[in-house]
């Protein structure tokens, strides 16, 4: 059984900043892609940025400057750094996980969310 514990959402004021953790934990042989997602009402989920094991990092064009996520393998933990927050960026953040199992077998995790509110 594999967990994904999300920390770091709240209100902020535009321009403010916020950062996100998420740490993995449980039967683990080993993490490919780690990353985060949104959903704000209405809209569909969409990714905000990944990175891979090797520490190679894609951003959605929206936060490309903006956001910066890291990793830490020994943790099993990423975070999401995210600066010059925008009302736009309101939405209910989602940590994912691409987790290769003891049994050599792959599967994809979800944390339960957590809620970021850009005030302006």
């Amino acid at each position: 059984q594999v967990r994904l514990v999300e920390s770091g959402g709240g209100l902020v004021q535009a321009g403010g900043s916020l950062r996100l953790s998420c740490t993995a934990s449980g039967s683990i042989r080993r993490i490919n892609v780690m990353g985060w997602y949104r959903q704000a009402p209405g809209k569909q989920r969409e990714l905000v940025a990944s990175i891979t094991s090797g520490g190679t990092t894609t951003y959605t064009d929206s936060v490309k400057g903006r956001f910066t996520l890291s990793r830490d393998n020994a943790e099993n933990t990423v975070y999401l750094q995210m600066n010059s927050l925008k009302p736009e960026d309101t939405a209910v953040y989602y940590c994912n996980a691409d987790v290769i199992l003891p049994n050599w077998l792959r599967s994809d995790y979800w944390g339960q969310g957590t809620q970021v509110t850009v005030s302006s």
